[in-house]
């Protein structure tokens, strides 16, 4: 089917990180990690422009020198988000993907997966994905997001406790039952309507987001929707020199 809306995709990839500072050019079999993104990126269909959000003019260099697209951008932004927005301000386009840029095998089906649904027109503004979590240990991990959704796949709630809890702890000795697929694992890849997402980035921080340190909390606590889309296809963020270790182990195979 041909793509009429210009989709663009943004990458945020800022030098700075708690645990893993300039991880976005640790090298990965020789490529810096944001040119596996870029490349991953590049690679869905749905996509007409990808570019490289930095702060840094390290990244922004190592991105010219393999022939990536790359801007510079203001070094107060609070969040990805607010990045991915400055890029976009003045881009004629309808349709903006916001891309992680530590997930150096992002799978590029994820990202035709959250924009499809745009381009059919659903009232939702913005799309993202959950996956479903099929282990007991990854359901009390909380450095993984759960997301609850309704009858329609319209995100409830977002959080890095077990949700829903489960109160009888009927799963507690026992793996997760895949045929009662209530426990998913948010995905942090990000579908908006332009229009949607410079609103989104002009509302002040929420009650829920402050409490919970998750951005999308924002969208939820002012009343709009997000349609969250199942994949089968999950995706390996580097946090760490560890994460990346495993990622490299995983790729010898």
């Amino acid at each position: 089917m041909a793509i009429k809306s210009k989709v663009i995709a943004v990458i945020p990839a800022r030098w700075g990180s708690s645990r893993f500072p300039g991880k976005r050019l640790a090298l990965i079999k020789g490529k810096p990690m944001i040119q596996w993104v870029f490349e991953q990126t590049s690679r869905a269909k749905s996509v007409s422009e990808v570019i490289i959000a930095t702060d840094d003019s390290r990244i922004l260099d190592a991105v010219n020198k393999f022939g990536g697209n790359a801007v510079m951008t203001s070094a107060n932004h609070e969040s990805g988000t607010d990045r991915v927005a400055e890029v976009i301000r003045n881009k004629n386009c309808e349709i903006v993907v916001n891309v992680q840029g530590d997930e150096p095998l992002i799978p590029p089906v994820n990202i035709d997966l959250v924009v499809q649904p745009l381009l059919e027109g659903i009232p939702e503004s913005t799309v993202t994905l959950r996956i479903l979590i099929k282990s007991y240990d990854n359901l009390l991990d909380r450095n993984i997001t759960k997301v609850v959704v309704d009858k329609s796949s319209s995100a409830l709630y977002f959080s890095k406790a077990m949700i829903p809890w489960d109160r009888d702890d009927t799963i507690q000795n026992s793996p997760v039952d895949p045929l009662k697929p209530f426990w998913y694992k948010h995905i942090g890849l990000y579908a908006y309507r332009k229009n949607f997402l410079m609103k989104f980035a002009s509302l002040p921080i929420s009650g829920l987001e402050q409490i919970e340190k998750l951005e999308q909390l924002r969208i939820l606590d002012n009343g709009y929707k997000i349609k969250v889309v199942e994949t089968k296809l999950d995706s390996i963020g580097v946090d760490c020199e560890e994460d990346l270790v495993m990622l490299e182990k995983r790729l010898a195979v």
